[in-house]
């Protein structure tokens, strides 16, 4: 029973704590919701997973006496009991509002064959029986909570099993002896079963369930410098029909994590039944990977006149710029330019119904590339843009993924060392690099995306998107890959 316990409490567990426990008092950056639907699957997985390793169970050697008139008392012993078949007829996964999950297991049968010896004195006799253990029934209430280290709990807090019949059968020379007093035997092998399922009920919680549950890392890397922290805000909460697990989902610096500066939206989460699991995710997880990578320098470049396409009407020279900038090529004559831009904050992602945007604002300065390799800067250029973005979800990976549609750039001239002077060729220029070689390298990164916090052995299919305000609602169904 202890290797069943096992193999059902990793699927329900496993699927159902996606995440691990935090700091307490703020806002999910996630929400995954398992709904009834959810619940009622991973029920009927238990049960395949759960029959298969009934059979692998070793059950225990056990030992009596019965008083025979004339004769004394004779000493029985049963041992090398081998389940030999099993049904499973009904299990119920559900939600204990402000705890956890009740698991029940109804209605089943084993068959057990195994051996018996007799012994009085200088007697001894041998052979063989059959038991027939009708109407099992479990039921176990596991407790969700954390620890300090920020990983999950799970306790068995309480634990019954019930027996309705056991019927045992034995053949040998003097099977019929034992038949006579079959059913204190069988009263006897029932108290036993019934103690024995919940001591390993307990067992398999401490000994195999939570350890599992410990390899489950809290920080997710998504590249060299930054990853994810999938530690929950607080202990899972159940309801009538589903359990929803808040997860922080928090970008961060791997050199150098600091507070984020802005707080997870509250969701609103949609009364949606249609999948087996939910997961809102808010732009917080979005708006703290821009932030990480906005101060490590990822959206920063720079733009020489060996970048610009030998078609293009400007070059970045001071000759070049001799038409209507005429002070830069006398002050400098014959030399290159170098444009150095940047981003001038993280730019959020805006969420509102079935729309996502983002309004980028950069900043470009102009050097002078001398001759003694100092860089002069000339002049400085605002640029903004308007951009829509699509988000959608991998099921190979697991992995939410990004795509970004920028409009035209618009340039204003902010401060130059040579007066105002005509920015329109300049935004022709920056057009060509900004919508042909910096967002497809930024859009490079955003296909290979981010992870969602899912188990090993679980695979979503059939995904579901919708945009709501302040986060991304994805449904799916769930598929356990059986190894």
């Amino acid at each position: 029973m202890e290797a069943s316990t096992r193999a059902l409490s990793l699927l329900l567990l496993g699927l159902l704590l996606m995440s691990f426990p935090g700091a307490l008092g703020t806002n999910p950056g996630l929400v995954a919701r398992i709904t009834d639907e959810g619940l009622e699957y991973v029920a009927r997985e238990g049960l395949v997973a759960l029959q298969s390793e009934l059979h692998r169970i070793t059950l225990p050697d056990f030992t009596g006496d019965f008083k025979i008139s004339h004769v004394g008392r004779v000493r029985y012993e049963f041992h090398s009991l081998n389940i030999r078949s099993c049904e499973l007829l009904g299990s119920a996964l559900t939600p204990l509002p402000d705890q956890g999950l009740s698991l029940s297991i109804s209605d089943s049968f084993i068959w057990v064959q195994g051996k018996w010896k007799v012994h009085k004195s200088f007697l001894k006799l041998r052979g063989s029986f059959d038991v027939q253990v009708k109407g099992i029934t479990i039921s176990v209430n596991l407790l969700l909570g954390s620890e300090p280290s920020g990983r999950p709990t799970a306790t068995a807090s309480s634990c019954s099993s019930h027996i309705r019949d056991v019927d045992v059968d034995f053949s040998g020379s003097v099977g019929w002896l034992l038949n006579l007093f079959h059913s204190q035997i069988e009263s006897k092998f029932r108290k036993i079963l019934e103690s024995k399922i919940c001591e390993m009920v307990q067992k398999s919680v401490t000994s195999d369930l939570q350890p599992y549950l410990q390899t489950l890392p809290v920080t997710t890397e998504i590249d060299s410098f930054a990853g994810i922290d999938y530690s929950l805000t607080e202990a899972p909460q159940a309801t009538a029909q589903m359990l929803d697990v808040m997860l922080k989902a928090e970008f961060f610096n791997h050199d150098h994590r600091s507070p984020v500066p802005f707080l997870a939206p509250i969701m609103s989460l949609p009364e949606e039944h249609n999948r087996m699991v939910y997961f809102a995710v808010s732009d917080y997880v979005f708006n703290t990977a821009s932030l990480v990578y906005h101060e490590a320098g990822y959206l920063n470049f720079s733009i020489t006149d060996d970048m610009v396409p030998p078609t293009s009407t400007i070059r970045l020279t001071t000759k070049s710029f001799r038409a209507f900038v005429p002070q830069l090529a006398r002050q400098y004559p014959n030399m290159n330019l170098e444009l150095r831009g940047a981003v001038v904050s993280a730019p959020f992602l805006n969420f509102s119904p079935g729309n996502l945007s983002l309004a980028p604002q950069m900043e470009i300065e102009a050097f002078v590339l001398l001759p003694s390799s100092i860089k002069e800067p000339v002049f400085r250029l605002s640029v903004a843009t308007n951009v829509s973005a699509t988000l959608t979800f991998n099921t190979n990976t697991s992995k939410i993924t990004g795509f970004l549609k920028p409009e035209e750039v618009r340039v204003e001239l902010k401060e130059s060392k040579f007066g105002v002077f005509n920015v329109k060729l300049l935004e022709a220029l920056l057009n060509y690099y900004i919508l042909n070689t910096l967002y497809p390298e930024v859009n490079d990164k955003l296909t290979k995306g981010f992870p969602l916090p899912l188990l090993k052995r679980i695979q979503l299919y059939d995904p579901v998107l919708q945009i709501h305000k302040d986060f991304l609602f994805l449904g799916a169904n769930i598929q356990y890959m059986r190894v």
